[in-house]
């Protein structure tokens, strides 16, 4: 049970139970997290996203729904052999793999997640960054949604601040000690929102294949470097924080690709080509353009 307000937005104390709903079958005794069940609704919501956009372009439900079978279940695993990794204080396999007492980490989730698209569109022998162009918002959707559950929680919450946006916290993860901390949460959930309706405003706008997962990647990279130095739960490689590090390392990647990939497919256009090419295209594009209109 977390006990939470806003004193700033002068919102009073109200309390959340974790446990959202608990039966018993014999003399077993199980309960369901409310945690679980908003994470299970940000992968829904991110499999409709993706159903949505694959039948714009043409794209069977079978092969959604065999993409998503797939990728899920690694993105849960990569999630925690992240989590266990970099936090350490697992002594047996069975700690390693007890997922419903916590421990997941996003950033495990997306290389996990990505490495088992790359082996779906081989065996399906499709074009890795048109699909991932439709993914990578639907993720961003399903984070935005999902960071709720720890609000749930009462966990995932930043360093202490007097901001008027404070949010006045007593729960398991701080000793039941009222605090006023950084709802860090509700920043990345915000963040990601955000990220996903610009991208969905845009997303016509792409110049190759690959852009709009792009976007996702320096979007989110961006925003976790910073939001992240304010959590109080960070997981460290030495003192070094491995998710603000890795969010700017995203960021100042990827950002040259995009604007590299936009000049370049720019550059084609004005040639007479037309439609979308894919990344791993983009340094060949001059020549692949020649190539086409010698056909022709």
């Amino acid at each position: 049970m977390s006990e939470i307000s806003f004193p700033g937005l002068g919102i009073d104390t109200f309390h959340i139970d974790s446990t959202a709903i608990e039966f018993s079958i014999g003399s077993k005794d199980f309960s369901i997290k409310w945690y679980g069940i908003i994470i299970c609704f940000g992968i829904i919501c991110a499999f409709l996203y993706f159903m949505m956009r694959a039948k714009q372009v043409g794209i069977s439900s079978d092969t959604v729904v065999d993409f998503t079978i797939v990728t899920v279940p690694t993105a849960v695993i990569g999630a925690r052999v992240y989590f266990v990794v970099f936090f350490g204080g697992y002594d047996t396999f069975w700690q390693m793999i007890a997922i419903w007492n916590g421990g997941l980490a996003i950033y495990g989730a997306i290389i996990f997640g990505a490495a088992a698209v790359i082996i779906m569109c081989r065996i399906k022998k499709v074009k890795f960054f048109a699909f991932a162009d439709m993914i990578g918002p639907a993720v961003m959707l399903g984070q935005a949604i999902g960071r709720w559950g720890n609000f749930c929680n009462g966990e995932a919450f930043g360093s202490e601040t007097t901001s008027f946006i404070r949010m006045g916290l007593k729960s398991s993860w701080t000793g039941y000690d009222y605090v006023e901390v950084h709802p860090t949460f509700l920043y990345e959930s915000l963040w990601n929102l955000i990220g996903f309706v610009l991208i969905n405003v845009f997303y016509k706008h792409r110049r190759f294949n690959g852009e709009a997962f792009l976007w996702y990647v320096a979007w989110y990279g961006f925003g976790r470097t910073f939001i992240e130095l304010l959590r109080a739960d960070s997981l460290y490689l030495g003192s070094v924080r491995v998710s603000s590090l890795l969010g700017l390392v995203c960021f100042v990647v990827v950002t040259p690709i995009i604007i590299y990939g936009r000049i370049k497919s720019k550059k084609l256009a004005a040639t007479g080509y037309t439609g979308l090419v894919d990344l791993t295209d983009i340094f060949g594009l001059k020549r692949k353009a020649r190539a086409e209109k010698t056909e022709e």
